[in-house]
């Protein structure tokens, strides 16, 4: 699923999803050589799902410690003896492992597949 189907299918997920990039965003600013006027407006500026969606699908590896922060951890295994490398992904959710025997060529891609696991099982725990 695309950043934008995942926000769009899994609500209860994306809403946690949208507050922690707005605190990583705003955090972000809290630099002195940032304008006060320019922190304040960020702080009151709400992200779209479009404007999320994009980062979710460049970079799915910055949703990993919002989902550590609601105890579903996720692993990217390598397969190093396979040229080239293999990659796999489990989502650990307390006792309960989720993961799938397919293989994947690249770590996005197993990325990917791994926060659209870690976005159903966040929905459904809310």
């Amino acid at each position: 699923m695309t950043g934008i189907e995942l926000l769009e299918t899994y609500p209860k997920a994306a809403k946690v999803i949208s507050k922690f990039y707005h605190a990583k965003v705003t955090d972000s600013m809290s630099t002195s050589d940032v304008p006060e006027e320019f922190k304040e407006m960020l702080k009151q500026q709400e992200f779209d799902n479009e404007y999320i969606a994009s980062f979710i699908d460049n970079n799915p590896r910055f949703l990993f410690d919002v989902f550590d922060s609601n105890e579903l951890h996720i692993e990217i295994l390598v397969m190093y003896q396979d040229k080239p490398s293999i990659f796999t992904y489990t989502v650990v959710e307390g006792d309960i492992i989720h993961t799938q025997p397919t293989k994947y060529n690249s770590r996005i891609d197993a990325e990917k597949v791994a926060i659209e696991t870690a976005f159903q099982i966040l929905n459904d725990k809310l």
